[in-house]
């Protein structure tokens, strides 16, 4: 008989009630690993860790300077499985009661101007004919309509089958959204159409996904999607290190602000569950917005 396992039953808890996204349970199941190693303790061990314990892992956490983001990500981990714990009753004590929340700094995120959207998207001809064609279907997409970058390279085929203006996502949660396909991306999509055959694993004409690859996960990765925004990155004379999959989303929803869409509206379209994060973005368009002014007001300039 198995023994008793309480990480694995939070995170059955977690699939089944909460409808968590499998990117959350694996990074929730390696910090609770990540607190059994430091602990040195097995599952059933962390029932009984003190109030020190946790004091004392989370101040190892800090001195390794760890991202706010991830001290975060790794607290809620923590406080979550011993909630769970303690109202399944299988500990009285909540030794993650008295941990502080960690301070989350606000960062703003990178972002590309329309003029650099342009050229990354005209830098794609520098590559392989086929890969060319993919890879503008790539950028124009992923910037007409801000999908995650997992979203965008598990598209179906099926979903693009009668040229559609908008997509239904299923993103984070299994939440459904609308997302928005304009002219220049539905274009995208036709010429790649007529090439994707070319991407195809070989005698495999059922591949389900409209960025099909013949590696192992049957479509494109996120890594690969992040090599080939690299090289046409350099191809467009853009530092890579400003270039990403997500940064086209943060372009999409920065420049839709800026250009004077209602916050809510571009919540939506993100699929963001608290317009909190949504608000990151109202940050950098006002940045940017007052730098245009105070470069070209003229009564800025005399100034």
């Amino acid at each position: 008989m198995s023994r008793f396992d309480p990480v694995r039953q939070f995170l059955q808890m977690m699939a089944v009630e909460r409808n968590a996204a499998r990117p959350t349970l694996d990074a929730y199941g390696r910090d609770l690993d990540d607190l059994m190693a430091t602990c040195k303790v097995t599952p059933q061990g962390l029932l009984g860790l003190s109030d020190g314990d946790l004091a004392g892992y989370f101040q190892d956490l800090s001195e390794r300077g760890l991202a706010s983001s991830s001290l975060q990500r790794k607290r809620s981990a923590v406080r979550q499985f011993y909630r769970f714990c303690v109202a399944e009753n299988l500990t009285g004590h909540d030794p993650s009661r008295k941990i502080a929340a960690a301070k989350k700094g606000l960062k703003l995120p990178k972002i590309l101007s329309r003029d650099e959207v342009d050229a990354l998207i005209a830098a794609a001809d520098a590559i392989a004919p086929n890969q060319a064609v993919r890879l503008e279907c790539l950028i124009e997409m992923a910037y007409a309509s801000g999908m995650r970058i997992s979203e965008l390279v598990g598209l179906k085929l099926d979903a693009v089958a009668r040229d559609p203006a908008c997509l239904i996502i299923k993103g984070k949660g299994g939440v459904e959204r609308l997302v928005p396909l304009n002219p220049s991306a539905r274009a995208a999509i036709k010429e790649y159409l007529d090439i994707r055959y070319t991407f195809l694993p070989a005698g495999d004409k059922a591949n389900p996904y409209l960025f099909s690859s013949r590696g192992k996960e049957g479509h494109l990765t996120r890594r690969r999607v992040g090599q080939l925004l690299d090289q046409a990155a350099i191809n467009a004379g853009i530092d890579p290190a400003r270039v990403s999959p997500h940064v086209l989303r943060h372009a999409f929803a920065t420049h839709l602000l800026e250009g004077g869409a209602d916050l809510r509206v571009v919540q939506t379209l993100l699929g963001h569950a608290d317009i909190s994060t949504t608000q990151i973005y109202t940050h950098v368009a006002g940045e940017r917005l007052r730098e245009v002014v105070e470069t070209h007001h003229p009564l800025a300039k005399g100034r």
